[in-house]
């Protein structure tokens, strides 16, 4: 099957999570569960405060930005996945491949920068709360979501370019769950140097100048944090910034880890627990961490219920 034909036709195996048999049906019910309380959480939230006019704040409008994205992004990897547990692998062309990389990194690359813009709206309700208001107005906000999304767009098309213009000349069997151009540089007979290099450039645009950013806002949330003369507001406040942070270290630390390397020292086992880390935890967190914990969200829910009952 990965002779002539495949190679003819530059179509890929993908072989998915794991050629196991006694755990392809404990990891699909896994996989499944996490996907669908994925996507109940964060059309949830979409549906909560698109219909409480008090959760219109600026915090909420990029909320459901990160519910869309998510939503998006687990379902441009997840489904593929689960079809793979009843088959033993998956054809896809070059053509599809290169257009699930695309989706992929155009929606990590936008989640990277809304995350960010999020943080900063956080930081100016904190420690600037009486110029919250003329800070982060309905034009700043659709402004801010906006270039985020622009630039979530434009930054995997060096990528694509690059990638579209490798040779592969033995193995077309990509191990993994989805089309992951780490994966499909492995398999590349031809030199990866510029992509590999532009792999540093974009993460750092992308993912460690948005995390420097996050990770400063907070350490100014803290530090106001600790001025608050209510110990439980104190203590709700760290409680809900303590496990966004967390989540935000997960989420970069991993997709750094994947990508701003040398693809020779990536080792494949490792490449797919990564990817699942960054593919499913945050998603599947992150209505829990803004919302659920969130005392006018949990408003918002009870009149959502009261109004369907």
């Amino acid at each position: 099957m990965e002779g002539e034909n495949l190679t003819s036709e530059e179509q890929f195996l993908i072989i998915g999570f794991t050629d196991l048999p006694l755990l392809q049906v404990p990891l699909f019910i896994a996989f499944l569960t996490i996907y669908v309380l994925t996507l109940i959480g964060n059309l949830l939230i979409v549906s909560i405060v698109y219909s409480n006019s008090h959760l219109h704040t600026p915090m909420y409008f990029f909320l459901i930005n990160v519910a869309f994205i998510d939503i998006t992004n687990i379902s441009v990897t997840f489904p593929p996945m689960l079809i793979h547990f009843f088959q033993t692998g998956t054809i896809i062309s070059l053509t599809k491949c290169l257009l699930q990389i695309y989706l992929f990194l155009f929606l990590l690359g936008t989640e990277f920068l809304i995350l960010t813009v999020m943080a900063y709206d956080r930081y100016v309700a904190i420690c600037y709360p009486l110029h919250y208001l003329s800070i982060m107005n309905k034009n700043m906000c659709i402004q801010l979501a906006t270039g985020s999304w622009l630039g979530g767009i434009l930054a995997p098309l060096p990528h694509i370019t690059l990638i579209s213009r490798l040779s592969y000349c033995q193995s077309h069997t990509i191990n993994h769950f989805f089309c992951d151009f780490t994966a499909l540089m492995k398999l590349s007979c031809t030199s990866i140097h510029g992509i590999e290099t532009l792999n540093y450039v974009i993460g750092s645009i992308f993912a460690l100048a948005p995390f420097i950013i996050v990770f400063t806002s907070y350490v100014k949330i803290m530090s106001s944090i600790l001025n608050m003369k209510s110990i439980e507001g104190r203590r709700k406040t760290f409680s809900t910034c303590g496990s966004h942070l967390t989540v935000v270290i997960l989420f970069f630390g991993s997709v750094c880890c994947t990508y701003m390397r040398p693809t020779s020292k990536v080792s494949i086992k490792e490449n797919k627990i990564l990817a699942l880390l960054y593919t499913a935890v945050p998603p599947l967190c992150n209505p829990i961490i803004y919302s659920l914990k969130n005392e006018g969200f949990a408003k918002g829910f009870r009149k959502t219920k009261s109004n369907i009952d």
